[in-house]
């Protein structure tokens, strides 16, 4: 049987390898960091606060990571990005081990580790490009989304393991031999030169230019609201410690069972993307209709009563997000040229990554109102109906085929 010719591509291959290792101690240490602020407060309030520390990190300095991609050379700025990463949390290992912690300390490494991110993700998003042919690229995110899922899956079941047997300082320690790793993966991978920005416009012309591309493309901002309505209204992690042991009563290694069970969904539903994404042409209704089921997923979380309904309500969430944000990274890149890839990926993960981070802030402060099953039932309504709202009316996302696509 002959391999696509995208898996015979040694840097995309070695690439693909250090992303999956690096998000296993990245997710991991969300996990803990989660779960230790909750165990360290007892507070909704707080813990969702950590979410509102990634939110604002990521808001404010998204456009920035953006620029820098577009002006820098994209494998040295991720390599120290990296690295950056590895400081804090060899630095929050360091006092989670010594017993000298605070919230405090927490929320400020929180901060640190998302601006390292807000550089990293636009920066390794546009390294794809370069790395495969333009037919391609559905392939590559096909199987980078679903597949990074393996490293969630593993990360935060070492977070349940490590806190239940050695405490979090364990899995912080795990996180910075990740980082390590990417950085030396990235010395052996070879990325050829594209054209970028123009580095003698200011930042904020770059920033304005970034802007109004993405407003003269309707589906990418099309595509952001809906993120954006899914991830800050399904917001689902944040009250997973509290479900895990108030209302499951399954502690450390269930609450690490479960916060890695979406990721294992996401991994079993990896053959069926690829297939949708080199063969479909109905790419838009799937997307609308997968986001629907992802809200009608997370009301079954909140309702589930026993670990054993919990479970797989976790892993329909984790299969039905995979679906929908493949194709919509995947639209995203179709749709952008090189010049601005970074500024652009930077711009949309203002809502793909600060949609979940504030949304654990909102559903903190709603789940001490309503409790964790109320606050995630009216969650995962309102996801639900945003997306039937536009598969009710014709629009350029419903009618999203793929390679296809003219947003113009």
């Amino acid at each position: 049987m002959t391999l696509p010719e995208i898996l015979r591509n040694r840097s995309f291959n070695l690439y693909w390898v250090g992303v999956i290792v690096s998000e296993i101690g990245t997710r991991g240490t969300t996990a803990a960091i989660l779960f230790h602020v909750y165990q360290l407060t007892g507070s909704f309030v707080h813990t969702g606060l950590v979410g509102a520390a990634q939110g604002v990190a990521i808001l404010v300095l998204s456009p920035l990571g953006g620029v820098y991609a577009d002006r820098l050379d994209r494998k040295r700025l991720l390599q120290a990005t990296q690295f950056a990463a590895m400081l804090v949390a060899l630095g929050l290992a360091i006092v989670t081990a010594t017993g000298v912690v605070t919230i405090w300390a927490i929320y400020f490494a929180v901060v640190l580790l998302t601006a390292a991110a807000t550089f990293d993700s636009p920066t390794r998003a546009a390294i794809i490009p370069a790395l495969v042919k333009r037919e391609q690229l559905p392939q590559a995110f096909a199987l980078i989304n679903p597949s990074r899922a393996l490293a969630v899956l593993v990360g935060p079941g070492l977070g349940g393991v490590f806190i239940a047997f050695g405490g979090a300082q364990l899995m912080y320690t795990f996180d910075v031999l990740s980082y390590l790793a990417m950085v030396i993966a990235l010395f052996f991978i070879r990325i050829p030169k594209l054209p970028g920005a123009p580095k003698h416009e200011t930042i904020l012309k770059q920033i304005k230019d970034g802007f109004m591309f993405i407003k003269g493309r309707k589906i990418i901002w099309m595509l952001m609201s809906l993120d954006l309505s899914a991830t800050l209204f399904s917001a689902y992690r944040v009250l997973l410690p509290a479900l895990a042991t108030d209302v499951l009563k399954v502690g450390g290694v269930g609450y690490g069972v479960l916060a890695a069970a979406p990721s294992a969904g996401a991994l079993l539903a990896s053959y069926t993307i690829f297939r949708l994404m080199t063969r479909s042409d109905k790419l838009g209704w799937i997307l609308l209709s997968m986001t629907s089921l992802y809200g009608g997923a997370a009301i079954l979380l909140a309702h589930a009563g026993l670990f054993w309904v919990a479970l797989p309500a976790c892993l329909l969430l984790g299969a039905f997000d995979a679906v929908t944000t493949t194709i919509r990274h995947a639209a995203v890149q179709l749709e952008t040229p090189d010049e601005v890839r970074g500024r652009v990926t930077a711009l949309y993960q203002m809502a793909s990554r600060g949609g979940p981070a504030l949304g654990d802030a909102l559903m903190g402060k709603v789940a001490s109102m309503l409790g964790p099953v109320g606050a995630l039932t009216a969650g995962g309504i309102l996801t639900a109906v945003s997306a039937i709202a536009f598969l009710q009316r014709a629009n350029i996302v419903r009618e999203y085929a793929g390679a296809k696509v003219s947003s113009r």
